[in-house]
C-alpha cells in the first residue's frame, strides 16, 4: 500500500504549504464544530475534538479560531448548525472513493460533488457500495530527522498497540486501530516526539494499481472535489506509480 501511504505524506505537506490558508482553516474549523457538537467543548473528555484540535494545531491554526469554533459547536457561538453527509462513488480504473461532507446545504452539496464526478470520467455508486472498501484508522506523521530513529520510532509505535510503521516521503508514518489511538498520542509525547500530525483517517482495506494516465485523472477528480468548500476529506483505495506521485509532489 505503499503509493496510497506516500500520497497521504504528499496531501499533508501541500496542505501545509498551501496558500489558501483561510480554506484548510475553514475545514479543520468545520471538523471541531461537528466534535463539539456531538461529544461537548471538553477535549479531555471528548477524543474526537481532542484528535481535531491536533489536526488544527498541526497546520498552525491559531488557538482564537479553534476557540471560537468549538463555542460555535457547543452552542455558545452562533454558526454551528452542520449536517453531515457522505458520497460514494468511482474514478478511473475502478477506484472506489469516499467523500464525507459538512454542510448548510444538503442539496448544493450533493449537486456540486455529482457534477465534479461527472466531469471527471467519475460516477457516483449506491449507499454502501465502496464504504466497505474502508476502516478507520488512526495515523500519526512523524518528520524524519536524525533525532527519531527508525528502530526506536518502531518499538515505541508497537508496544502502544500500533499496527505498522512505513517509510514514506519525508515522514514515518504509523498507523494504529481507533482504540489504540491515544495510547500511541501518549507514549510518543512521553518519549518526546511529536507528531507532524495526528488524524483519525479512512484506510482503505484494498488498494487498486492505477497506470499513469488512469492514476492523473484520479489524483484530478480527488482535488477537484477537495476544493469544494463542502467537502471535507476524500479517501480512495488507488495504488499509484511512485513517478506520478513524484510528479505530484513537485506540482506548486
Amino acid at each position: 500500500m505503499s503509493g496510497h501511504s506516500k500520497w497521504h505524506s504528499i496531501k499533508h505537506k501541500k496542505g501545509k504549504e498551501d496558500d489558501k490558508r483561510g480554506k484548510i482553516f475553514g475545514k479543520l474549523s468545520q471538523k471541531i464544530i461537528i466534535a463539539a457538537r456531538e461529544g461537548g467543548g471538553n477535549p479531555d473528555m471528548n477524543a474526537a475534538l481532542a484528535t481535531a484540535i491536533e489536526a488544527a494545531r498541526g497546520y498552525s491554526m491559531p488557538m482564537d479560531n479553534i476557540k471560537r469554533a468549538i463555542k460555535k459547536g457547543t452552542g455558545e457561538l452562533a454558526g454551528g448548525q452542520l449536517e453531515q453527509m457522505s458520497f460514494e462513488g468511482y474514478g478511473a480504473g475502478g477506484v472506489a472513493v469516499l467523500v464525507e461532507v459538512l454542510t448548510d446545504n444538503r442539496n448544493r452539496a450533493s449537486s456540486e460533488v455529482r457534477y465534479v464526478f461527472n466531469k471527471a470520467g467519475g460516477h457516483l455508486g449506491e449507499v454502501g457500495s465502496v464504504a466497505w472498501v474502508f476502516e478507520k484508522k488512526g495515523v500519526f506523521l512523524v518528520e524524519k530527522t536524525p533525532e527519531h530513529d527508525e528502530d526506536e520510532l518502531l518499538m515505541i509505535a508497537l508496544e502502544a498497540g500500533a499496527d505498522d510503521l512505513n517509510g514514506e516521503s519525508d515522514y514515518w508514518e504509523i498507523v494504529c486501530d481507533v482504540e489504540h489511538f491515544r495510547s500511541v498520542r501518549e507514549s510518543l509525547a512521553e518519549a518526546g516526539i511529536e507528531p507532524e500530525s495526528s488524524d483519525l483517517t479512512m484506510f482503505p482495506k484494498n488498494t487498486v494499481p492505477l497506470e499513469k494516465s488512469d492514476a492523473k485523472k484520479v489524483l484530478r477528480l480527488i482535488e477537484a472535489l477537495e476544493e469544494l468548500d463542502d467537502v471535507h476529506d476524500v479517501y480512495a483505495n488507488f495504488d499509484i506509480p511512485d513517478e506520478v506521485l513524484q510528479e505530484e509532489a513537485t506540482v506548486s
